[in-house]
C-alpha cells in the first residue's frame, strides 16, 4: 500500500478514535498498536515496551512531575489569593487597577505554579467576585482570568514548554528564556486592555447615573490605608523569592531543570507548611494525590504519543507529510502561516500537550528547512495554543472559569475572551515582525545559538 493511503488512513483512524470519546493516551496508543500490527513486522509489537521506555528515558522529562508538584502545593494553598490581594491593595487607585492586579496576579501566579487551569482557579476564585462587586460586567471579569490563565504556558516553568525542548530536541533554557519577553507583551497588551475596558465602562456607570439611575460600584471610592497594604506582603514575597530562587538557580547554572523542578517543588511544600500551616498528612494527600494523578495521565499522553510518533516515522508518513509540504513550495511566511492555522484548527479539539507531540514531527523539519529558528517557533506555537485554552469549542479555561463563577453564562464568558484573543493575535504579529522579542533574553543569557 502507497505511504500516502496509510497516512491517510492513519490520520483518518486518528480522528475517528478520539472523536468517539476516548481518552487521548489510549486513543494514540490504540492507533499506533494497529498500525503496528497491519503494516509492521510481528517481530514489532515486541519491542513497544522498550520503545515508550527509551523515550521516556530522557532526563528532561522528570522534571515534569516535580513541577505539578510545586504548581499543586502552590495552587492548593492561599497563595493565589493573597498575590491577587496584595497586587490589587497597591494597585487600586490607578485607573483600571483591579483588571491590572488580576492580569498581574495571573502573571506571576502562573509562572509559579506553571499551570494554566490552576491559574485561572486560584485567581479566579478571588478576583472575580471582587471584580464584579466592583462593578466589573461579567464577561470582561472572565476574559481577564481566562486569558491571564493561558500564561501558565508560556512563562517558565512551562511543561508544554518541556515537551516542546524534548519533541524538537532543543535547549529547554533557552526556551524558558525566550518565554519571558512574548509573556510581558501579553501581560502589557492584557493591561493595557483592561485600562481602556475600564474607562468605557466606567463612563458609561458615569452617563448613567448623572441621568438619575442607579449608582454603579464602579464609581465608589475604595480607601486602604498604607499599614492594610503593608500587611498583606509577608505572606507574598517569600513565594515571589521562590520564583526568582529557582529562576537564578537554573539560569545561573547552578542546577539542572529536573534539579531545579524538585527544588522548586520541596521549597514550595515548606512554604505553605511555614505560612498556612498546611503540613499535616490529610492535608497533604490531595496536593500528593493531585500530583500523582496529573502526572501520571500527561506522561501516560507523552508516553504513547512518542509511540504514535515512532509508528508515523515508521511507516515514513511524518517524513512522506514533511516532504509533501516542503514539494509545495510555499514562500517562508505563508508556509509559517499554513503551520499556524494548522495548530489553531487543531486547538480548538486537542490539549496543548498533544498538539506538540503530534505534530512536532510534521512541521518541525520543513520549519527548520524554511531558516525558522525553532526557539523563536516554539514561543510562537504556544502562544497559538494560548488562544486554543480560550476558544470554543473546547476551551479548557472557559470551562474553569464557568466553575469557578457558574453564575456567569457561558455566552458572556465566551464573548469576554474574544477581545483577548485579538490581543494574542497581535502578540503574533509582533513576534513575526520582531523575534528579537523572544530571542534576545536567551541570546543575552547564553550566548548567539549557533
Amino acid at each position: 500500500m502507497a505511504e500516502s493511503t496509510i497516512g491517510m488512513l492513519y490520520g483518518l483512524g486518528t480522528l475517528i478514535v478520539m472523536f468517539s470519546g476516548i481518552p487521548i493516551a489510549f486513543a494514540l496508543g490504540t492507533i499506533a498498536v494497529l498500525f503496528m500490527l497491519v503494516f509492521m513486522p510481528a517481530a514489532a509489537t515486541d519491542t513497544i515496551t522498550q520503545n515508550v521506555f527509551e523515550e521516556m528515558a530522557n532526563i528532561t522529562l522528570l522534571s515534569i512531575p516535580l513541577f505539578i508538584l510545586k504548581g499543586a502545593a502552590i495552587g492548593r494553598s492561599r497563595a493565589g489569593a493573597d498575590l491577587y490581594l496584595a497586587i490589587h491593595a497597591w494597585m487600586h487607585k490607578i485607573p483600571g487597577g483591579l483588571g491590572i492586579a488580576n492580569v498581574f496576579a495571573c502573571a506571576l501566579f502562573a509562572a509559579m505554579a506553571g499551570s494554566s487551569p490552576a491559574t485561572c482557579s486560584a485567581i479566579g476564585g478571588a478576583g472575580i467576585p471582587e471584580m464584579r462587586s466592583r462593578g466589573y460586567s461579567p464577561g470582561f471579569a472572565a476574559g481577564i482570568i481566562a486569558a491571564g490563565g493561558t500564561l501558565g504556558i508560556l512563562l517558565p516553568p512551562s511543561i508544554t514548554m518541556i515537551l516542546f525542548a524534548v519533541a524538537a530536541e532543543q535547549s529547554l533554557g533557552r526556551l524558558f528564556l525566550a518565554g519571558i519577553g512574548p509573556g510581558l507583551l501579553l501581560v502589557a497588551l492584557f493591561a493595557g486592555y483592561a485600562v481602556f475596558r475600564f474607562k468605557v465602562e466606567y463612563n458609561s456607570a458615569l452617563d448613567v447615573w448623572h441621568s438619575g439611575g442607579a449608582k454603579s460600584a464602579y464609581l465608589d471610592e475604595m480607601k486602604m490605608t498604607r499599614a492594610d497594604k503593608t500587611r498583606m506582603l509577608p505572606r507574598v514575597i517569600p513565594f515571589v523569592l521562590l520564583l526568582i530562587g529557582v529562576m537564578a538557580a537554573l539560569y545561573g547554572g547552578y542546577a539542572t531543570p529536573s534539579e531545579t523542578a524538585g527544588l522548586g517543588g520541596i521549597l514550595a511544600l515548606a512554604l505553605i507548611a511555614g505560612i498556612y500551616g498546611v503540613w499535616r498528612p490529610a492535608q497533604l494527600k490531595p496536593i500528593l494525590n493531585s500530583t500523582l494523578k496529573e502526572s501520571t495521565m500527561l506522561m501516560f499522553i507523552i508516553g504513547m504519543s512518542l509511540l504514535y510518533s515512532y509508528v508515523m516515522s515508521y511507516l515514513h508518513i511524518s517524513q512522506g507529510a514533511a516532504e509533501w509540504i516542503v514539494a509545495m513550495h510555499l514562500s517562508k511566511w505563508l508556509l509559517l502561516a499554513a503551520i499556524l492555522l494548522f495548530v489553531v484548527v487543531l486547538g480548538f479539539f486537542l490539549p496543548p500537550v498533544s498538539i506538540i507531540l503530534m505534530t512536532a514531527p510534521i512541521i518541525l523539519p520543513p520549519l527548520k528547512d524554511a531558516g525558522f529558528d525553532l526557539i523563536w517557533f516554539g514561543i510562537v506555537m504556544t502562544v497559538v495554543m494560548e488562544m486554543g485554552l480560550i476558544h470554543p469549542p473546547v476551551g479548557l479555561n472557559i470551562f474553569v472559569i464557568k466553575n469557578v463563577a457558574p453564575d456567569i453564562p457561558l455566552k458572556d464568558i465566551v464573548w469576554g475572551v474574544m477581545p483577548f484573543l485579538g490581543l494574542m493575535f497581535l502578540a503574533v504579529l509582533l513576534l513575526c515582525l520582531f523575534p528579537g522579542i523572544a530571542t534576545w533574553l536567551p541570546d543575552l543569557v547564553m550566548g548567539v545559538a549557533s
